[in-house]
């Protein structure tokens, strides 16, 4: 008999596995998983940070209404944002982007704060509270709530086809069929495709490929640095462990939705942007690799049933911060999948900035 459920949730990354964890006390739920294991394309290859400023004022409420969840997953960490003479106009648009957002950023001169540091960088805005996150560690704690408040994850499960009759859905996916009230669209960069085998409109959800690389300088990099980022967004550069560096280009590369591999162009490119930062030679590349963002055309996330598919709810477009927001978008998709009251904690974000409806009109 082919099994039924409240909800099926397809795509086991972050947004999945988060949103499982927040509704299955309250329906049974499945979720589907097309690789081998969760998180393999975008979740488990995150940069692990955490910033109320990353992704902009319309994601900082996310952001910041995520902080006290995150906590146990958290360890200080601080970002500097740089510039030269030419990002004045940029340094100032941040600010006042966030002057009232009770985001805590002050003007630094840079070049105090990181040795070896190329003169040309004098302009920065230090921004105390950002943290490094134990993705893995919060990813696998989303899983576990999941399971244990009876949650069924099937891994190689790929969607096939989904088609609705009678008020479910009939779901044939690699492992097998399945039957659910609620198909939920968690697919990350393979969002517009999944909406497709339901028979819904795409969005216009769009991948792109970008581009990490950890590796040694001479001199190795000066103790307690923070993560360092170009104003203008052509770089940022984090610590990873007392003598690497985790390096990106901060490139988006617009791409089929697909196993992401890193460009031996693009680590050149992220070289030589750090090479005209720093004084530091780069003795070494330990490690490369690439993972995938998705993006409304809007580059908001989308939360909310589709207002022309009955029964399909979306949970997507997170881009590269799906995993510092987690926690409160869960609860919001949760509450709008439910119809139940938002978490108190939500209560300055309104849910219509991220629905659906703005994106069907």
């Amino acid at each position: 008999m082919t099994p039924r459920f409240d909800v099926a949730i397809v795509g086991a990354g972050i947004a999945g596995a988060s949103l499982a964890a927040e509704i299955a006390p309250h329906a049974s739920v499945v979720v589907l998983e097309a690789e081998d294991q969760p998180g393999y394309h975008a979740t488990g290859r995150s940069a692990a940070f955490w910033s109320e400023t990353y992704g902009g004022p319309l994601i900082q409420p996310l952001t910041s209404a995520s902080q006290v969840a995150l906590s146990p997953f958290v360890e200080p960490l601080g970002s500097l944002h740089i510039g030269r003479a030419g990002d004045a106009a940029a340094i100032e648009r941040f600010l006042a982007a966030f002057a009232d957002s009770g985001v805590v950023l002050e003007p630094r001169d840079p070049r105090a704060m990181i040795p070896g540091l190329r003169d040309e960088w004098r302009l920065g805005v230090w921004e105390p509270s950002c943290t490094y996150i134990d993705v893995a560690a919060l990813h696998q704690h989303y899983l576990a709530r999941a399971r244990a408040a009876g949650a069924r994850l099937t891994v190689a499960a790929a969607l096939r086809s989904a088609s609705r009759h009678a008020g479910d859905w009939a779901l044939d996916t690699a492992a097998g069929p399945f039957r659910a009230g609620i198909l939920v669209n968690a697919a990350g960069a393979w969002a517009d495709p999944v909406a497709g085998l339901a028979g819904a409109a795409p969005l216009g959800i769009a991948a792109f490929r970008r581009t990490m690389v950890q590796l040694r300088t001479d001199p190795a990099p000066p103790s307690r640095l923070p993560h360092v980022g170009h104003i203008g967004g052509s770089f940022y550069f984090k610590p990873e462990g007392a003598d690497r560096l985790w390096l990106t280009p901060h490139d988006e590369i617009p791409t089929a939705p697909c196993d992401a591999q890193p460009e031996p162009i693009d680590v050149a490119t992220a070289i030589d942007r750090l090479e005209q930062v720093v004084e530091w030679r780069v003795a070494g590349v330990d490690r490369k690799w690439a993972g995938l963002r998705s993006f409304a055309p809007d580059r908001r996330p989308v939360y909310g049933f589709d207002p022309l598919t009955p029964g399909l709810f979306w949970c997507a477009g997170q881009g590269g911060f799906g995993i510092q927001t987690a926690p409160a978008a869960a609860k919001l998709a949760a509450a709008l999948l439910l119809g139940i009251a938002p978490d108190p904690t939500l209560a300055a974000i309104d849910p219509a900035a991220y629905g659906v409806g703005r994106l069907r009109a």
